[in-house]
């Protein structure tokens, strides 16, 4: 993780910040809170905290005056937290449209603000041998299905660790992933449903701005030198409404923010919420 970071803050703009940090009381000691202070993002989303109660002191209580945490039923597993400036109309916890809501409510966190909800979500990986893709199959048919009755009453940005890499150019390897969790033909099948396949589309807002860029990635396994090697996984996105897509000014990877996770964080910058 570098010592010190410096990002540009363009004035009359939403910064929307989003980070896999693989448990927060680890990334604590490794520099979380340089990369939070130098970004300062309006609104900060994390997944798998891995925590099981609040940690007042994240972020600057001044600057981040709303705040919630999603906790997962397992100790030490899975949990999202969202860090706001912005004061939003209602907060919302799980997805109502699953089978079982229960098992949602540490994975997704939703706030309505005037014109859009903005949800970040830790999506729940297939698991080792596919063990969970039957779990996962059902998860995402209910994502999608919550995503569409939002997207009927107001546009959407759906923030977070998706896990899913959707095309062969997401990844370092992808002849030799088709069986594995993040890559599936199904996962990657839900995934392209869910941005084409209704009437309203959804946009993966980094591929929309780098098309053809290969090499980017948001994940590296701890495991093999991958980060050195650039062995990685594009996992994590900033997806949103097609038709608030003109609102989006950027979006961004911060491969330089590496160290305090086996994630780096993304980055939208849009024109208001």
């Amino acid at each position: 993780m570098p010592e010190s970071l410096f990002f540009e803050k363009r004035e009359g703009t939403i910064k929307l910040a989003s980070w896999n940090v693989s448990g927060l009381k680890a990334a604590l000691k490794k520099g979380f809170r340089t990369y939070v202070e130098a970004e300062d993002a309006d609104i900060l989303c994390l997944q798998e905290t891995k925590v099981d109660k609040e940690i007042d002191d994240v972020v600057s209580n001044k600057k981040y005056k709303y705040r919630w945490w999603g906790f997962d039923d397992k100790k030490g597993y899975a949990g999202t937290a969202v860090f706001s400036k912005i004061e939003p109309i209602t907060i919302s916890y799980g997805l109502s449209t699953h089978p079982n809501p229960e098992v949602t409510k540490g994975r997704v966190i939703t706030l309505e603000f005037e014109t859009l909800y903005y949800v970040a979500c830790y999506v729940p990986n297939a698991g080792e041998k596919l063990v969970r893709l039957k779990e996962k199959i059902i998860w995402d048919e209910a994502m999608e299905k919550y995503l569409r009755q939002l997207d009927e009453t107001k546009p959407v940005i759906w923030a977070g660790d998706l896990n899913v890499a959707h095309k062969p150019i997401d990844l370092t390897r992808p002849k030799t992933n088709q069986k594995t969790p993040g890559y599936t033909p199904e996962e990657r099948a839900d995934f392209e449903r869910i941005l084409n396949g209704g009437e309203k589309k959804f946009i993966d807002t980094w591929r929309h701005f780098h098309p053809n860029t290969e090499g980017y990635y948001t994940y590296y396994s701890y495991r093999f030198q991958c980060r050195s090697k650039n062995i990685g996984w594009r996992l994590d996105y900033h997806v949103v409404s097609e038709r608030i897509l003109d609102r989006v000014i950027e979006s961004e990877i911060r491969s330089n923010v590496y160290g305090a996770s086996d994630h780096v964080p993304i980055v939208m910058v849009i024109k208001n919420l």
